[in-house]
């Protein structure tokens, strides 16, 4: 690896904390030293992530804010360009921006939204990012496409960040993984899900050997500008456990795999606190991973964690 990067640590919420409302949600993980709380982008699960990134906007002043991630088929880029310029000026620059592609059939069926073959979507979002850029810059733009025509838009607002937020794009397969590497801040490195929901092949394109692969296509894309790139984990599994052999044994079980390739998978994250830190340790080092997103269920038994090593 080239440059190290510190460990920062988000949280993604689909409700608020135990016993807290999301405002009080927001101000309790900027307190604990969470660096960012993002929220999902699905029809049955989590709040409107817009409207919530807004709020947690403006109800904290030194948290990350952002969506895990858009799925570019549910909005227009014009208007989501504006939305999320929007959230940059109410929080003073602590916008993430996370794109992606879509994966989960059920929403799609559910929304009666038509869901493309995956190549199909993948040419949407890149074009999507383009145009996302383009507005956020500072003339009037233009974009002819094969799924967008943008005529002499001039973006407005322009965002709190010159040049816009950082992007973050997820995902798992070849293609989006050369492009994040080419144009993103953040790359989430994910499991492919080509079945349209989260099932055993899912899992195993999760494991080490595959995360491998797809590290090599992030570099492939970026070049002479990987070590300018956070690689982010999204935490399948999550547990602060003195049993982590036992515990990932019952998981291996879903990932038709062994306990020893659950535990090694860096998007799990289980065992004591000290397992913990030699694991995000090895993970940093093997592949670069340093920005991890804990499950909003398992903010409060991570805090320890997150306080020991944000930043190191």
């Amino acid at each position: 690896m080239g440059t190290t990067r510190p460990f920062r640590f988000a949280a993604e919420l689909h409700r608020p904390l135990d016993g807290r409302t999301w405002v009080e949600s927001f101000q309790e993980l900027e307190q604990l030293g969470y660096s960012t709380v993002f929220f999902p982008d699905h029809f049955h699960d989590g709040p409107g992530p817009l409207a919530a990134t807004a709020a947690a906007a403006v109800a904290t002043t030194t948290l990350n804010v952002g969506i895990l991630v858009l799925d570019c088929d549910y909005r227009h880029p014009v208007v989501l360009a504006r939305e999320l310029a929007t959230i940059d000026h109410l929080s003073s620059g602590r916008l993430e921006v996370g794109l992606g592609a879509g994966w989960k059939a059920s929403d799609y069926r559910q929304a009666g939204i038509p869901m493309d073959r995956p190549g199909i979507r993948v040419d949407r979002m890149i074009e999507h990012t383009a145009i996302l850029k383009g507005l956020w810059g500072e003339r009037p733009f233009s974009f002819q496409g094969a799924h967008y025509q943008i005529d002499d838009c001039d973006g407005t607002p322009k965002p709190f960040t010159p040049g816009g937020p950082k992007i973050l794009i997820g995902g798992g397969a070849p293609r989006v993984l050369r492009f994040a590497g080419q144009t993103a801040d953040i790359v989430g490195v994910n499991a492919s899900i080509h079945s349209g929901e989260i099932d055993t092949a899912a899992a195993q394109d999760g494991l080490a050997s595959a995360i491998d692969h797809k590290i090599d296509w992030v570099r492939a894309g970026a070049g002479d500008r990987f070590d300018e790139i956070e690689l982010n984990a999204w935490l399948a599994v999550a547990s602060v456990t003195d049993d982590a052999y036992g515990f990932a044994a019952a998981v291996a079980v879903g990932f038709d795999s062994t306990p020893e390739q659950v535990l090694e998978s860096p998007l799990t994250l289980i065992g004591s606190p000290s397992e913990i830190g030699d694991r995000l340790e090895e993970r940093r080092q093997r592949w670069g991973y340093s920005y991890h997103v804990i499950p909003g269920d398992n903010v409060a038994e991570f805090t320890p964690i997150v306080a020991a090593l944000t930043g190191r």
